[in-house]
């Protein structure tokens, strides 16, 4: 789709001579602490509203419409737009939350110093992921300076919540803010990244019998059944164990039997990250004793990381897992009177899977740009999830593209200075390919 290559080389030009500028935006945003409150509540580092207000001023001198609005309680979505025909509409997304430091003394640099030495941009969220962001921004300024107008509409998402979740764009998708196209500019290590697989969190609760303990044997010993018996308990620890291990037969089994070529086989697990079990069902679904082994469990709480091929839909990966919780039931005279429950969307987290075609064309037109400013990127799956599949499950075709760099959710954050303006190269180019220009 390259259309205007005396445009294209234009931008690249000016993205190059202005990277100071492009330097200095990601460290303006990097310093400014942005942790996600759901893992450390604190107002001196939430401040996720003052970097979207420095987002918001950034474009608004480009020249995009802006929108602002709270996506959660004080924490708010940027929407800036070019105005230009949806055939060619394109979104530039990132999200601006990030994780906690953590232990600060591990740090060899000061966490929100943003300090530049080594070719590196050091301080949370520096790759993970507002240099993305800042890269994004920079690409859509060099577009505007070079005084090209594009064909189609051009946005920018700004988001908060993607480290929790997502609820910031799938609140942005939920409003109808979509377009034919979305480039999220995760950290890639320049590859091109057009597929995902999807994730769900689901419970799976299983019910037993309380007892007491004494009388264990009354359950585990053969009895008379006489009339005069005692209602035996029914472990459901016990029943927790062998449906674990039957879920890891039910894993193996899957994923041997399909792959998806542009990720890694067998990356579609089943992580039981969470075990709840006691007596009693409390009204927020987890046991309401948890401290007394003298009480044979009656409930045991299973919560569940479930990714499945890009290849794959939401609804038949559910059907398939439900049909392997009831025949597990079928195989148990107790579970096939009392079946296991399974809630899906816990903690109404959901990603739909990413699967936008190799030769798409805005896949083809990064990856023909970052070859031309440095090396051949690999075309490949991502084996984590991101908000590009929030705008997926609403039918926008999604590619993960960003700069390189490392110690994102870890220490001594940092991103490469040169990806970052190549980065940056590179997505204006595309946006020019992709959006056309008049």
């Amino acid at each position: 789709m390259a259309e205007n290559n005396s445009s294209i080389e234009s931008v690249k030009t000016i993205v190059e001579q202005d990277r100071d500028w492009l330097i200095d935006l990601t460290q303006r945003l990097v310093r400014i602490p942005s942790v996600n409150p759901k893992f450390e509540s604190d107002p001196a580092i939430n401040r996720e509203a003052d970097v979207q207000s420095v987002i918001e001023d950034e474009i608004g001198k480009l020249g995009f419409a802006t929108e602002k609005w709270d996506a959660l309680p004080g924490r708010p979505n940027v929407v800036g737009n070019l105005a230009g025909s949806e055939s060619r509409s394109l979104i530039l997304c990132g999200h601006i939350d990030v994780v906690p430091v953590g232990d600060s003394s591990r740090w060899a640099v000061d966490p929100f110093g943003a300090e530049v030495k080594g070719g590196r941009l050091y301080g949370r969220g520096s790759i993970d992921m507002k240099g993305g962001v800042a890269a994004c921004i920079a690409a859509s300024r060099a577009i505007r300076k070079a005084g090209i107008t594009l064909e189609g509409r051009l946005s920018i998402h700004t988001v908060v919540d993607e480290e929790a979740g997502g609820f910031g764009a799938m609140d942005a998708v939920k409003r109808g803010k979509l377009a034919k196209a979305v480039l999220v500019a995760e950290p890639t290590w320049g590859d091109i990244m057009p597929a995902e697989g999807g994730l769900e969190w689901a419970r799976v609760t299983i019910r037993g019998r309380t007892a007491h303990s004494a009388w264990r044997y009354n359950e585990i010993y053969p009895q008379r059944d006489d009339p005069g018996r005692l209602e035996p308990g029914v472990n459901a620890i016990e029943l927790a164990t062998r449906f674990i291990e039957a879920l890891r037969h039910y894993e193996s089994n899957r994923t041997r039997a399909a792959s998806h070529p542009l990720l890694p086989a067998g990356m579609n697990t089943i992580n039981v990250g969470v075990l709840h079990a006691g007596a009693g069902l409390g009204a927020n679904g987890l046991p309401v004793i948890m401290t007394n082994p003298a009480i044979i469990p009656d409930i045991a709480v299973i919560d569940l990381d479930m990714k499945f091929l890009p290849t794959e839909n939401s609804a038949d990966y559910r059907r398939d897992f439900e049909s392997f919780v009831h025949h597990f039931a079928q195989t148990d005279s107790w579970l096939r009177a009392n079946p296991p429950t399974v809630q899906w969307e816990l903690g109404g987290l959901h990603f739909p899977p990413l699967n936008t075609p190799v030769d798409h064309p805005l896949v083809q037109s990064l990856a023909a740009h970052k070859s031309a400013v440095g090396r051949k990127p690999d075309i490949k799956g991502f084996v984590a999830v991101c908000d590009a599949a929030h705008y997926a499950g609403a039918g926008v075709d999604g590619v993960i593209f960003g700069p390189s760099g490392d110690g994102f959710h870890g220490d001594d954050e940092y991103v490469d200075v040169e990806s970052l303006v190549e980065t940056a190269k590179v997505i204006a180019a595309s946006v020019i390919d992709w959006c056309g220009t008049k």
